[in-house]
């Protein structure tokens, strides 16, 4: 008895309270898009104002974006056919990461309650845009209008108090929230005195400002999050303090949305400077081993074996100039990249051999060395000219800078393996920092100089001049010979194969002649031979498409973030390889590792995307994609996969366990 009349006396309470009814534009859907479905319900309140919703349905595996949708998307947005005052309500917001970039938005369905203040008219109409995406991304505009003269069924009152319930709460999940930016970095600090289990972070976006994903640490109630930041280049961001900050701090179903005041940080870099001055101190150092600067020592030790013991004094002088070459020509390259950071250009490690003007003037530079020191002619001043360069310094000074200048320019090819961090840290660093570091990868080179100049003695203990000169003449020449071949070999990327096959044979027929009519035909033929085998050897090492008889069976893709997205849409391994041909590291690395038999077996396997880049070319997608990844040289090579969604960087020496072992952790669970 007591249940009948407790039914019937909730039956006579709705029929006392009326229903919440609104004005309806139904689901609304577009031809193009059959992912997604809209729909716009209005109705005003007892305030004067009107209160409206806009309800999302998407698919499954589709998305749409937050007020700021981070480094991709498009907010929503309605263009009203007649002058509305419309405040838009965000939901709380989750993040979404794919291929190193993170957006923000909203996935399944979503609704976004408004109002729209003040006196409206009978019918609102207008254009919603929503962006909606998946592995590809739509744009699509849906028409509405609502009127407010007409109702609907439904309980409008009971939809729009869910929706507000999504909203982030204006207080009561941090007792203490703080930001401050430095080094490129915005740091957010909160206290909870419940702790922390799954934190996230939604930032509005700023002009000229682009936010990265945050990474948070934890400890018991207190949180950090650190957020890199540059600008809308890629470059370091302006400097942030004094400016307000809008945030959403999120964390097991309760949110907060804070607008904060980023006050001065004193968070330290990444490296030290200290520690950033002594790896390009060091790496400085270890080029003067590395076989791009072997023809300049060539230069330099033809010249000492060629005279006869020279007084100290002298000996020092010479080694000095060389030093100022070397350290002039790091501060000219710090030149270079502080006009591209000023004119908003891309930036890059080698970037000048990839203009083939520089290269074959390198090459038609090393061809004169390597004919002088094969004896083939002398490189004279005139007399005037020599009176001028002996009076000042002794024994021609300019030509002792030009060889450390030389040095400086032919060694950027070999500094991936040493300098990338330092490399790196410079080309994104205060301009001062920067010039501070290229300062230091000068004197690093210049340090075995410095230590003849030091003590003169050392050149002395070369053995004195006689008939073994001759030989190692002629060895020196064959090395510069052999690196004109290889500088020759690069402009095959910007004038063909043929050309440059072609170049090589005139520019070898023609020193043969000179041999020839300098000595004899049988020491022309015997120069001819030595000089087929340095040409082999560097078509042996620059041949394309296989390295030393090994083939390249990898389906090579060409590199894109698209190409990312989409492989690890289905769930595929991605493995990047960004090269060039100039570089050398990149050769060793591809004859070392890539062409290996297993490390082929590997990259060949049905779920392994392979996507390469070639940098041997100016390439404004490469430089971007490099900067975004904070690198600015080659080789450049990192994994993606279910266990590698952010990407795995390798070395820059690549090795075959290190490839194999990330190939296989890529693969996740």
């Amino acid at each position: 008895m007591f249940t009948v009349f407790r039914r019937l006396l909730v039956c006579l309470l709705w029929l006392w309270l009326p229903l919440s009814q609104a004005a309806d534009s139904g689901w609304l859907r577009a031809a193009d898009n059959q992912h997604a479905s809209v729909r716009l319900r209005a109705q005003p309140d007892n305030h004067g104002d009107t209160r409206l919703l806009l309800d999302v349905a998407l698919e499954k595996g589709w998305k749409t974006y937050w007020r700021s949708p981070g480094e991709g998307g498009v907010a929503p947005e309605i263009r009203w056919h007649q002058p509305t005052d419309a405040v838009w309500r965000w939901p709380t917001p989750e993040r979404f990461d794919v291929a190193g970039i993170t957006t923000q938005g909203y996935r399944g369905d979503v609704t976004f309650p408004m109002t729209v203040r003040g006196e409206v008219p009978k019918t609102l109409s207008g254009v919603l845009t929503l962006s909606t995406c998946s592995n590809v991304c739509i744009l699509t505009d849906y028409p509405f209008s609502l009127d407010l003269t007409a109702s609907t069924g439904g309980d409008f009152d009971y939809d729009y108090g869910r929706a507000m319930g999504t909203l982030p709460l204006g207080s009561g999940l941090t007792s203490a929230l703080s930001a401050s930016y430095a080094s490129g970095k915005l740091t957010v600090t909160a206290q909870r005195d419940a702790g922390w289990a799954q934190p996230s972070l939604f930032i509005d976006s700023m002009d000229d400002v682009d936010f990265g994903k945050p990474t948070f640490s934890v400890r018991g109630g207190s949180l950090v999050a650190t957020v890199p930041v540059t600008d809308s280049w890629g470059e370091a961001a302006p400097n942030l303090s004094g400016k307000s900050l809008s945030l959403v701090l999120a964390d097991s179903g309760q949110a907060q949305e804070s607008r904060l005041v980023i006050g001065q940080g004193t968070s330290a870099p990444a490296f030290s400077l200290g520690w950033v001055l002594l790896m390009a101190l060091a790496g400085g150092l270890i080029l003067n081993v590395m076989p791009c600067v072997l023809p300049v020592l060539a230069m330099k030790l033809g010249t000492l074996v060629q005279t006869e013991r020279q007084a100290r004094g002298q000996i020092r002088r010479q080694f000095i100039a060389s030093v100022a070459g070397i350290v002039t020509s790091f501060l000219a390259l710090a030149l270079m990249m502080t006009v591209l950071r000023l004119g908003n250009q891309a930036l890059g490690w080698g970037i000048q051999f990839q203009n083939p003007w520089f290269i074959a003037a390198m090459a038609l530079v090393m061809v004169l060395f390597s004919a002088s020191l094969l004896g083939l002619f002398e490189i004279r001043l005139p007399s005037s000219a020599s009176t001028f360069l002996a009076t000042r310094g002794g024994s021609g000074l300019a030509g002792h800078f030009w060889q450390g200048a030389f040095a400086t320019l032919l060694a950027t090819p070999c500094t991936a393996p040493f300098l990338g961090t330092a490399v790196s840290v410079a080309l994104a660093a205060p301009l001062p920092l920067l010039w501070g570091i290229f300062f230091a990868m000068g004197v690093g080179m210049s340090l075995p100089w410095l230590l003849v100049a030091a003590w003169p003695g050392l050149a002395q203990k070369l053995p004195r001049p006689g008939r073994w000169m001759n030989a190692v003449r002629v060895a020196l020449g064959l090395m510069m010979l052999g690196s004109s071949l290889w500088l020759l070999s690069l402009l095959a990327v910007h004038i063909g194969t043929l050309p440059v096959i072609t170049l090589g044979a005139i520019l070898i027929l023609i020193l043969l002649l000179v041999t020839a009519w300098r000595y004899r035909w049988q020491t022309a033929l015997r120069a001819g031979a030595l000089a087929i085998v340095v040409a082999g050897a560097v078509a042996f090492v620059t041949a394309p498409g296989g390295e030393n008889g090994r083939r390249d069976r990898v389906n090579w893709q060409p590199l894109s973030e698209e190409a990312i997205a989409r492989a690890l849409a289905d769930n595929k391994r991605v493995f990047i390889d960004v090269t060039a041909d100039w570089c050398v590291t990149c050769k060793a690395n591809k004859y070392n590792v890539l062409l290996r038999d297993d490390v082929q077996d590997a990259l060949s396997a049905p779920d392994i995307v392979a996507l390469r880049g070639d940098w041997s070319r100016p390439s404004a997608s490469i430089s971007q994609f490099l900067t975004s990844r904070g690198s600015a040289a080659v080789p450049f090579n990192q994994i993606y996969g279910p266990g590698y969604p952010q990407g795995h960087r390798l070395p820059a020496l690549l090795s075959r366990e290190a490839v194999l072992t990330a190939l296989s952790d890529a693969k996740g669970n």
